[in-house]
């Protein structure tokens, strides 16, 4: 056996004989470092003849390669060694009762969402949705709102940025009126929809975020007048709040999108200093939504004839109605992702509302 057939036994015995990746790279140090043996026969390749180089290069360098890639393969077993023992310490037997084991909430937003749908849905109510990036057609010019409305101002809008000239101005809806105008242009009459969602605005307080969320409702049919808003709204106020007893009143009012338009207010009573919604002689009223005739510009606009088909809309906010029946004050701890206020106000998984059980049971 030549010298070189030696020294790659004596290295490869090595190799498989460390048993830590310390141990590992301690080898590769001495096998491929600057002082190892094969970095001096590198060196002796210089003072050889053409004809020596010729047959030696290939052996000690074949000899460095060899050693590399065991130095590699063993050292990439190793690390999968000291993997698996890792993961063989810290698995858990998920079948063991963990203790104390934490429970997901439902947001007080979410619980009234599903209590609006199975409201809406037992009216015989669909529910629509549609994207929160909307165009300005679709979120002001269908819906009757002027250039000149101040609900386009800046201060009000999140617009983007014109990407280029006469393109179509995006922005984050201001409201989730557009699903409306969307359903409006692609389901024929009869409509009955609610469109619950996400919407954005430029404000902030204590009754403002720059993200709430709204509910809005539309029906559009042959005939329909207001005293079928009416009804509507008492039966779903009603049913939200599960008294018998609510009162409403309509306002006279101006929304672009709706002619006649109406603020809606509903009675309270004042019970150990707090406003409680409901009673049959109201001490108080409070404003909770806005509604109106569907104005026939934007019935035209979706391209229906206004002449044949009439309907009415509302809208809402559900942040505001999960804040008046269960008792929350600030608007804003419903984005805070405070645990702590989740815990208080949230609803169990199962607390699915039902119209037998109570909505918000």
């Amino acid at each position: 056996m030549s010298d070189l057939d030696t020294l790659k036994s004596d290295l490869l015995a090595e190799i498989d004989a460390a048993g830590t990746p310390d141990a590992i790279e301690a080898v590769r140090v001495k096998a491929l470092g600057k002082a190892s043996p094969i970095a001096a026969l590198m060196k002796t390749l210089g003072g050889m003849s053409p004809e020596e180089r010729q047959l030696q290069a290939p052996r000690i360098q074949g000899l460095r390669t060899a050693v590399g890639d065991a130095i590699a393969a063993r050292k990439d077993a190793l690390e999968a060694a000291a993997l698996d023992a890792r993961l063989a310490s810290e698995t858990i037997d998920l079948t063991l009762p963990a203790p104390e084991t934490p429970q997901g909430s439902v947001h007080p937003v979410s619980q009234v969402m599903d209590e609006l749908a199975e409201i809406f849905a037992d009216l015989g109510f669909a529910v629509a949705t549609g994207p929160e990036i909307e165009d300005d057609w679709h979120n002001f010019t269908a819906l009757n709102i002027p250039e000149s409305h101040p609900a386009r101002a800046m201060h009000d809008t999140f617009y983007f940025p014109e990407t280029e000239e006469g393109a179509r101005k995006m922005l984050l809806r201001t409201h989730t009126s557009p699903v409306q105008i969307r359903t409006m242009t692609k389901t024929p009459p009869p409509i009955r929809i609610i469109a619950p969602g996400r919407t954005y605005r430029s404000d902030s307080d204590a009754t403002h975020t720059p993200m709430f969320h709204q509910v809005e409702g539309l029906v559009i049919d042959r005939g329909i007048h207001m005293g079928h808003l009416k009804w509507t709204l008492e039966t779903f106020v009603r049913a939200y709040f599960e008294r018998d007893d609510i009162v409403l009143r309509m306002r006279p009012s101006y929304f672009p999108f709706t002619e006649p338009s109406a603020e809606v207010d509903v009675g309270y009573t004042l019970e150990k200093g707090r406003r409680v919604i409901g009673g049959a002689r109201p001490d108080g009223w409070m404003e909770i939504l806005g509604s109106g005739m569907v104005h026939p510009r934007v019935i035209a606009a979706c391209g229906l004839d206004p002449d044949e088909w009439q309907g009415f809309a509302f809208g809402c906010g559900i942040d505001r109605l999960a804040m008046l029946k269960y008792g929350m004050d600030d608007l804003r701890a419903f984005f805070d992702g405070d645990l702590r206020w989740l815990k208080h106000y949230g609803f169990a998984a199962l607390d699915v509302p039902t119209l037998s059980g109570g909505v918000g049971a």
